[in-house]
């Protein structure tokens, strides 16, 4: 089995090979500034041909000045901009097709970053993908794009990194149990009436991550590692009854991957996202870099690990057993919680609210149909307006609906 969804081969040689052009979806982000980082270090293998944000027009034209890309875009009107930039949300498809690039690294935040994922596909790039909301809302689809247009994922967040670092080029048949590891977020120790009084304040200290706003939160909630099972599902083909997570507090051990003989593999390294997008960038091969210290094992000891308080943070489990329905569930599971986690971000639900929202939408928005991207986006749409009715109505189409936040 492909260690990624399967298309068009994968770099075999970077040294001395020709400088692959990259466009970095939602550069302005935390993952987009990160992968700038890396590139910047990395000129020698990889050229930066296109650019785009959501609205930090200020930022992104620094960006545009450090790394001369061919192409730029905004998905908003962010103020001032220069006159040859692409504006509106047409820009990410664009940058993602232009003949230029090989690699796409799409970090644009929630379901906005589904379209640009297809099409780079289909256009037959490879994806370095930090989007997993790509994956859960519209895995088939996203399956379906790769086999056709000859593209690749690669995934970007560090628990699916480590599992493809851990599987090398074993077959699916070999894998007992994939086993993601969670930080337990900066909630870990609370009860559940402290969860019912956390403010957003609270949810953002997260303890060993920095991570924009909305994946902090998802974190907090846990709901961000029940999206990371459904991609793990679609990205190396295990069952959801062979998925566990377990919390690790300190955010070394990325994954674990057991074998059916009962030998267990665990990818380790420091928490920064660097690795997992050099890594990326370079599957299956490795490049020198020196912009992350040596690891220490002393320094990052002692390593412990519990197991989920499931009743406690019940954004798991739901995200887990939409996974397992299938259908429309994972996408109103995901457009839920985008919805109420905004709501959350600006005063107008409560930190334990996010969960009870979800499982509202997918009790009452189930059976929906998901047959192709015309009713995933009903179902989205369909689940952020149940969230709002449910909140009162406090907010139109509010933040994080469309990429906010990349």
């Amino acid at each position: 089995m492909s260690r990624r969804i399967p298309g068009a081969p994968a770099v075999r040689h970077l040294a001395g090979a020709r400088i692959r052009g990259v466009a970095v979806l939602g550069s302005t982000g935390s993952i987009g500034t990160t992968a700038l980082r890396v590139l910047e270090r990395q000129r020698a293998s990889f050229r930066v041909d296109a650019l785009t944000a959501y609205g930090n027009a200020l930022l992104l034209e620094d960006q545009a000045g450090r790394f001369s890309p061919a192409y730029v875009g905004l998905v908003q009107n962010g103020g001032t901009y220069p006159a040859e930039w692409q504006v509106g949300p047409e820009c990410l498809v664009t940058a993602a097709t232009l003949p230029s690039v090989d690699i796409v690294v799409n970090a644009v935040v929630g379901a906005a970053g589904l379209d640009a994922t297809l099409a780079a596909l289909r256009a037959g790039k490879r994806v370095a993908l930090a989007n997993k909301e790509t994956l859960v809302t519209a895995g088939e689809l996203v399956t379906a794009a790769a086999t056709s247009g000859g593209g690749e994922i690669v995934p970007v967040d560090s628990e699916h990194s480590a599992i493809l670092q851990c599987l090398g080029r074993r077959p699916a048949s070999d894998i007992r149990r994939l086993i993601l590891t969670a930080s337990g977020g900066p909630f870990r120790g609370w009860s559940r009436d402290q969860l019912e009084r956390a403010t957003v304040a609270d949810a953002l200290r997260h303890p060993t991550w920095s991570m924009g706003r909305k994946i902090t939160v998802d974190s907090a909630t846990l709901a961000n590692k029940a999206l990371e099972v459904i991609e793990a599902h679609y990205l190396f083909g295990v069952p959801y009854d062979r998925i566990e997570v377990v919390v690790h507090p300190q955010s070394v051990v990325h994954s674990f991957v057991e074998f059916i003989d009962g030998n267990v593999l665990a990818q380790v390294g420091m928490p920064t996202m660097e690795l997992p997008v050099l890594y990326a960038l370079t599957h299956p091969e490795r490049l020198p870099d020196d912009g992350v210290p040596p690891f220490d094992p002393v320094t990052a000891s002692p390593l412990t690990f519990e197991r989920v308080r499931v009743d406690d943070f019940p954004a798991l489990a739901l995200g887990m057993a939409a996974g397992r329905a299938g259908g429309a569930a994972p996408a109103i599971f995901n457009a839920a919680n985008e919805q109420a986690v905004a709501l959350f971000l600006e005063g107008l639900m409560t930190f334990a609210g996010i969960a009870r929202a979800i499982e509202s939408a997918l009790g009452s928005l189930a059976g929906l149909p998901a047959g192709d991207r015309q009713a995933l986006k009903a179902a989205d749409t369909a689940a952020r307006a149940h969230v709002r009715q449910r909140a009162g109505g406090a907010v139109g189409a509010s933040a994080i609906q469309g990429g906010a936040g990349c």
